[in-house]
């Protein structure tokens, strides 16, 4: 046909596999070439990083899985990931869901002060953010790292979340209005039950970032009771010799919990970044 969209040109959807499937490569390469290796030895593992094993030396990671300190980094993590999720979920929904429905003098500029937390990046506040820690009592505690990540990640959730709000049926709060249904109510009855999409999004943007973070925690936690994943890792770090292989099957081990919780809740992350699928 004349008109055939641009779409089905072979050459064209040729060129999109190609693009898609190299950037999965990028993706995928260094994820299974670090699985791989947690089953190599030092040696072998220097010599041939990318290569399947040889011999598969399954002990590196029988005794990562039997060691209790890995469990106990492993739960510090998804502590300070799950309260930094809902914290930031909580206040980023309840501010978002105000800039939304309620039209205020300074409304704009105090959402354009949030906003202005996207162009600084996290290590540049690094300093200041320890001495404030510490005036406040919180340094070798969870919450002086859960408080400043929750901090920092409001201005994306808040631009999210608006954006998602935004785009929700004015009917349904007119009529929710006229039944005389104060704005508490609406957010929590009928606002946060549909936002499902956006709330799953914040998550996963949120819960990763927390997870893989290793600057603060660095800067803030000193008990080694307290470390997360991030630094626990360190311990196969010595001063003369670094385990690479037990460094690489202690991280493949601890990327399940965030590859398990991204899977869980892909199928709603293009709804909520679209923002338009609860429109019309």
């Amino acid at each position: 046909m004349a008109n055939r969209s641009v779409g089905a040109n072979p050459v064209n959807v040729t060129m999109r596999w190609v693009v898609l499937m190299c950037m999965a490569a990028m993706i995928l390469v260094p994820i299974i070439a670090a699985i791989l290796g947690g089953f190599k030895t030092t040696g072998e593992l220097r010599v041939e990083p990318f290569s399947i094993p040889d011999t598969w030396h399954t002990e590196f990671y029988g005794e990562i899985l039997l060691d209790s300190s890995f469990w106990k980094y492993l739960g510090n993590s998804l502590f300070i990931a799950t309260m930094t999720v809902l914290i930031t979920i909580i206040v980023a929904s309840m501010a978002a869901f105000v800039f939304s429905h309620i039209k205020f003098f300074g409304s704009t500029y105090i959402m354009s002060y949030l906003l202005l937390g996207l162009m600084f990046p996290f290590a540049a506040a690094i300093i200041p953010l320890f001495l404030k820690v510490r005036d406040i009592g919180l340094l070798d505690s969870h919450w002086g790292v859960i408080l400043p990540q929750a901090a920092f990640g409001l201005g994306f959730a808040t631009l999210l979340f608006k954006t998602f709000f935004d785009e929700m049926p004015k009917e349904l709060f007119e009529a929710a209005t006229l039944e005389g249904c104060s704005y508490i109510r609406f957010f929590v009855r009928f606002t946060m039950p549909l936002s499902t999409p956006i709330i799953a999004t914040v998550s996963v943007f949120v819960f990763v970032g927390s997870w893989n973070n290793y600057l603060l925690p660095l800067v803030v936690l000193n008990d080694r009771e307290m470390f997360p994943w991030t630094l626990g890792m360190m311990q196969f770090r010595g001063e003369y010799i670094v385990e690479w292989n037990r460094i690489l099957a202690f991280v493949s081990l601890t990327l399940a919990p965030a590859v398990a919780f991204f899977l869980v809740a892909q199928k709603y992350i293009v709804a909520g970044l679209t923002g338009g699928s609860l429109k019309g």
